[in-house]
């Protein structure tokens, strides 16, 4: 038996040393595959390696404990009123008057932002517009009756001033212009009626232009927006975006929404934009606007074809289309086929970004301009002026001249009693382009211009340079109905 087992036995283990030496070899041949670490150059990876480590990741503690009691709840009150139908070319408002509507009383809500230890506050004009009534209430449950001291609605500004306590909680301004793409930023305020509410998200663009403050004031709107993925809602208008330092970068003003709620883009107006027109409207009354005194083709509103004819297609900048022979832009040597590229060092792409940076500056101040002539980059300084083409402060209700035309704003009295709360009134038509075309005489009050409303007289030179022929609509005290004339001018003007 045991001999006819020990073949067997013998054959088994030659087997298992045959098989254990050839695994053993084909175990080696790994030795000479290619590792992860060593492949060829050609193959990358989206990956990201520094030797600065891991980044820590953001704490909002200390800037969201702090902020929430700076940022206050406005309500308003509007009461009710008649309002006269101004539709252009209502042939039964031509003959038989102009038709009236009752508005009931309305109440709406917003956010704000207290920037003094005194009570001034800042938030979007579209919050307090038309309003009769502002109440504003503290995060510590305190409420207090508030006045607008003034609006800036190209900009979509308003300050409000609170009296009482003269150490408020308030918010210090950051540098919009250090704000970078991805950083993390705060939005705090009051949306839906909520108490204070703090969201947090990056900043996902900026230098945005949605046209938003456009549909109410037309062409002078002010737009360069900071984009961001923090949630807004309807009540968070006028809160403050702040970076984790707990700074403000931007007031929230608009959101990019198909249903009128967060749908994932918030927009918000840069601090040093806020801060400038916060400034001039606590001085002067009214917001210093500064113009370089040119006229510039907008590549978001400029056909494609008019984008290749002047090589917008193949190159960034904003192309000068005219210089006006006044202003500083002349002065400095700028001519028609200029390429704007850069303000103060600051990259312009478009109109929105151009706008974006001389928004902060007065008339009087100079900026750095770097463009572009024929493959050339060249600088110079611009002194900027106002819409008069001089270096003078305008005041509030100070007369201004347009075309020959000498124009004022509308007294508070004044819209009380018209029904109205913007316009501006031809106080003397002259003999120039205005009083040429137009024929009108003295006190009328010009409400639009192609539909969109007419706040000041900058305004309405901003509306006039940004279209051809316009249609001025207005109407004249103690008189019926709407009159209509029409004005020839044409080029985006800055």
């Amino acid at each position: 038996m045991k001999s006819r087992l020990f073949p067997v036995i013998v054959t088994a283990a030659l087997t298992s040393v045959v098989t254990l030496f050839f695994a053993s070899r084909l175990l080696r041949q790994d030795a000479y595959l290619i590792p992860e670490t060593n492949r060829p150059s050609s193959v990358n990876f989206a990956g990201y390696a520094s030797n600065a480590g891991v980044a820590a990741p953001a704490n909002f503690e200390m800037a969201a404990e702090s902020s929430v009691k700076s940022v206050v709840h406005i309500k308003t009150a509007t009461q009710a009123r008649i309002i006269t139908d101004n539709s252009m070319g209502d042939i039964f408002s031509q003959m038989f008057g102009q038709r009236q509507y009752y508005i009931p009383s309305q109440t709406g809500s917003g956010s704000g932002v207290v920037i003094s230890p005194d009570g001034y506050i800042v938030t979007n004009n579209h919050v307090v517009a038309e309003a009769s009534e502002v109440t504003v209430t503290f995060n510590d449950r305190y409420t207090a009756k508030a006045t607008v001291v003034g609006t800036d609605p190209s900009s979509d500004i308003a300050v409000l001033k609170v009296d009482g306590d003269k150490d408020m909680s308030f918010m210090e301004f950051g540098n919009s212009d250090d704000v970078k793409l991805g950083q993390w930023v705060m939005a705090v305020g009051f949306p839906l009626n909520l108490d204070a509410t703090v969201t947090a998200g990056i900043v996902s663009a900026k230098g945005r232009s949605i046209g938003v403050n456009k549909q109410r004031t037309g062409a002078t709107a002010i737009e360069s927006f900071i984009q961001t993925d923090a949630a807004v809602n309807p009540g968070n208008s006028g809160g403050a975006l702040i970076n984790t330092s707990g700074q403000l970068v931007g007031i929230n003003s608009a959101i990019a929404s198909p249903t009128g709620s967060y749908a994932g883009y918030s927009y918000a107006i840069p601090a040093n934009i806020v801060r400038k027109v916060v400034n001039d409207l606590m001085r002067y009354g009214t917001v210093q606007r500064a113009y370089m005194g040119i006229e510039y083709l907008d590549s978001r509103t400029a056909t494609p074809e008019q984008l290749t004819a002047v090589g917008l297609d193949k190159m960034e900048g904003v192309y000068i289309t005219d210089v006006k022979s006044a202003g500083g832009a002349a002065q400095a040597g700028l001519k028609k086929g200029d390429f704007i590229t850069h303000i103060n060092g600051v990259p312009v792409n478009n109109a929105a970004e151009m706008q974006g940076q001389i928004a902060r500056f007065r008339p009087g101040d100079n900026i750095n301009v770097m463009f572009s002539r024929s493959s050339k980059t060249m600088n110079v300084s611009v002194k900027l002026t106002n819409l008069n083409g001089t270096t003078d402060i305008l005041k509030n209700g100070a007369p201004a001249k347009l075309m020959g035309a000498t124009f004022r704003t509308l007294t508070n009295e004044e819209k009380s009693k018209y029904g109205i709360d913007r316009g501006i009134v031809v106080s003397d038509p002259g003999t120039g382009n205005f009083a040429k075309q137009t024929q009108i005489v003295k006190g009328f009050v010009i409400t639009g211009v192609n539909n969109n409303p007419v706040a000041s007289v900058g305004d309405l030179q901003q509306m006039l340079s940004a279209h051809g022929n316009v249609q001025l609509a207005g109407f004249y005290p103690g008189k019926q109905g709407v009159y209509y004339y029409v004005l020839s001018n044409a080029g985006n003007v800055e």
